[in-house]
């Protein structure tokens, strides 16, 4: 069943919450290259499946908007127009068509474990799919070097990321179900 949010201010709160935990995911950085190796994707894919396509994109685009206009929120605890348009800057754009896509597609596969599942691989691969490309620009690499240090060296840490996203939104939606977001949990 698609959910329904029928509360715009316990979304609203909900949105700035995930916002919030996407920052502290970029927090948690671990320098690596151009690219460092951070939990925001996690968090991301998380507010895909649990805030869906609708409020999850809100909540990416406050966070991004947040960034550009300086504050602190971005990998190493930076921000600012700079940030965005640097090597990691393909990155953090994708996340806004990710979060759409990861919300939509466990809408329409009725928020199960399965469909979870093939909505945080489509996220993932968008990410990259923005991300390698813009540092490949950014930087003058060539493609085998941008991949190399965009996105190979991450492919296992996602992998564990996915694996970790999909029961933490089956234990989450059932409890954000009782605090009225009205979200609707299937399986």
């Amino acid at each position: 069943m698609k959910p329904s949010f029928d509360d715009p201010l316990q979304m609203t709160v909900y949105s700035a919450l995930f916002g919030a935990l996407i920052t502290a995911g970029a927090f948690l950085a671990v320098p690596l290259g151009p690219v460092p190796i951070v939990l925001q994707n996690f968090f991301v894919l998380l507010t895909g499946l649990l805030l869906g396509s609708r409020w999850g994109l809100f909540s990416v685009g406050v966070y991004l908007l947040a960034g550009a206009c300086g504050l602190p929120v971005f990998a190493g605890a930076t921000g600012g127009l700079g940030r965005l348009f640097g090597p990691t800057g393909g990155y953090l754009f994708g996340y806004l068509p990710a979060v759409w896509v990861v919300g939509a597609l466990s809408e329409r596969l009725g928020r199960k474990a399965g469909g979870d599942l093939l909505a945080l691989i489509c996220g993932t691969i968008i990410v990259y799919a923005c991300g390698v490309p813009w540092l490949r620009g950014v930087t003058a690499m060539d493609w085998t070097q941008a991949l190399t240090v965009g996105m190979i060296p991450f492919l296992p840490g996602d992998v564990l990321k996915i694996a970790a996203a999909i029961p933490v939104a089956r234990t989450l939606r059932p409890i954000m179900n009782r605090q009225g977001t009205g979200v609707e949990v299937v399986g």
